[in-house]
């Protein structure tokens, strides 16, 4: 299994207990979702890895207790310390009309209501505070904040995305 076949689940944070039991980190508003997983990748120097679940359940919310089978150590647990966890693409649930993943909109078009066609997202920055469409302008990269009250309208079919931004916002990025 690839990453790129792949999306992030979380991240392995730290230690519960002597027996090997992890702490994961989800990366997901809804981690009771991901709750009675059998399976999971978790990346090992760059290669991902099946692991299988003996048992998993939330920990404080936000946070996911697992064991992991043949995990029964400190010792094995520690080699699994700040690994990445991951699960195929075909596992992400099915999203309404206008919400997104982030990998679904990368080559999606960008219209805004005044200005007109802006270009093409090729990537989503979301290291920022506010998660940001990077879009490419024959050569000029226009970055627009992922916010609900710019998104008019999410057409998956056509793979565009239509917002209206404040004016002179993407003006800015074109000027010399």
């Amino acid at each position: 299994m690839e990453k790129k076949d792949c999306f992030f689940l979380g991240k392995i944070v730290k230690k519960y207990s002597f027996k090997g039991e992890l702490l994961v980190k989800l990366d997901t508003d809804e981690p009771a979702l991901y709750e009675n997983m059998d399976s999971v990748f978790i990346e090992v120097r760059d290669t991902l890895l099946p692991f299988f679940i003996e048992s998993s359940q939330l920990h404080k919310s936000e946070l996911l207790r697992v064991k992991f089978e043949d995990v029964d150590t400190e010792e094995d647990a520690d080699a699994l310390m700040k690994s990445g966890l991951y699960l195929p693409l075909e596992f992400l649930p099915k999203l309404e009309d206008d919400k997104f993943y982030f990998h679904e909109i990368i080559g999606f078009k960008v219209e805004d209501k005044n200005f007109g066609h802006v270009g093409i997202i090729k990537a989503v920055n979301d290291s920022t505070a506010q998660s940001l469409f990077e879009i490419d302008r024959d050569g000029i990269e226009i970055l627009i904040p992922m916010n609900d009250e710019f998104i008019s309208k999410v057409d998956k079919k056509n793979k565009t995305i239509f917002v209206d931004t404040p004016e002179g916002l993407i003006d800015l990025y074109l000027e010399e």
